[in-house]
């Protein structure tokens, strides 16, 4: 018999009963996490890490994108073009190992955890 990992559970956990606001913010909080550390590892050299960590980005974006409700306005169709975008330049910066690619769209990425923070709490304000 196999010994759990307490923080694996633990986390598990979390996001098992977290609702679909709190999973948000997990996600685009990882985005701005496994961005950093993927650039990190293309100056360390470290190549699979790198490349690991930014289809990690990617597919979070994926998911935001497939979950963006494009039919309610103009607003989700613009945030679905800057996701498809920035899901492009990583995808470049994972081909070229180019950290200034990664440069270029890590401050978008941390606005776009920013708005959601903050729609998160104009939202809890309203309860």
């Amino acid at each position: 018999m196999y010994a759990t990992n307490p923080y694996n559970t633990y986390k598990q956990n979390s996001v098992n009963m977290s609702s679909k606001e709190q999973l948000l913010l997990m996600l685009v909080d990882g985005t701005v996490k496994y961005t950093k550390v993927a650039r990190l590892a293309i100056e360390n050299k470290d190549m699979q890490k790198a490349h690991n960590e930014l289809i990690r980005v990617q597919d979070i974006f994926t998911e935001l994108m497939v979950t963006l409700d494009t039919s309610i306005g103009s607003f989700t169709k613009d945030l679905y073009e800057l996701y498809e975008f920035i899901k492009y330049k990583l995808c470049q910066a994972n081909i070229k190992k180019d950290v200034s690619m990664i440069d270029e769209v890590l401050p978008l990425i941390e606005e776009i955890r920013y708005m959601w923070h903050e729609a998160n709490k104009l939202n809890n304000s309203k309860k």
